[in-house]
């Protein structure tokens, strides 16, 4: 149960911190923190929580992380559906409080609350398939690095910066792209708020991510050392 609330906060963080850089920032496009700003907004939430609860669940905040955890052979399988209800029901959590945050000023409408789209829903205008590989792929590599930074060979206390960091990188490439899910948590508690075009799309927010992290659990098992 420590470990459930644990996850519970940390994805409530990841959501509203992140999330909310974008809805509340856009208000202010001549002062706002554009798309680098959120992208940082999204690291720092990873940053400060891996510290803050990484001894206590060991900082998931995001189902495919919890899958590709398990597919590397470093999580147990009876705790994955446990931790992916906390998750999403942290990052509904941290919508919600966005969304009562946001709705406080004169004229707010809901829009697309930073919510992950693909074709006219894409900020660029990216196709479904683009949106498709690159989500697979974003997934992917914040698996590598995850499961690269946690082994108990790589440098200690580095983790969360590197995981941090990788993050934020993921988000300058992909926002223009999709928004940025890589984490199907994040993506539904914004799709719940926007409805409609949001909702019909979040089935890709689902797939993409778990496939690349499946992928990356599976490489990263054949190619790293054994664990001390």
């Amino acid at each position: 149960m420590k470990k459930l609330i644990a996850e519970f906060i940390g994805t409530f963080w990841l959501v509203l911190g992140g999330c909310g850089s974008a809805v509340l920032a856009a208000a202010f496009p001549e002062l706002g923190i554009g798309f680098v700003g959120v992208a940082f907004a999204f690291g720092l939430t990873v940053v400060t929580m891996a510290y803050a609860i990484g001894h206590i669940s060991g900082c998931h905040l995001n189902p495919a992380v919890s899958i590709g955890l398990w597919m590397g052979g470093r999580f147990d399988a009876k705790e994955l559906v446990p931790y992916i209800i906390s998750q999403v029901l942290g990052g509904i959590a941290g919508a919600a409080v966005l969304y009562l945050i946001a709705s406080g000023k004169a004229g707010f409408e809901v829009g697309g609350f930073a919510s992950n789209g693909y074709g006219e829903h894409s900020p660029g205008g990216y196709s479904m398939m683009s949106v498709m590989i690159t989500e697979i792929v974003m997934t992917f590599m914040f698996l590598i690095i995850i499961l690269g930074a946690t082994h108990s060979k790589a440098p200690k206390g580095m983790a969360g910066l590197a995981i941090g960091l990788g993050l934020t990188l993921i988000h300058l490439i992909s926002i223009p792209v999709s928004n940025t899910s890589v984490n199907p948590a994040r993506s539904t508690s914004q799709a719940i708020f926007a409805g409609d075009w949001a909702l019909s799309q979040l089935w890709l927010f689902w797939l993409a991510p778990i496939v690349g992290a499946i992928l990356a659990g599976l490489v990263y098992k054949f190619m790293s050392p054994e664990e001390d």
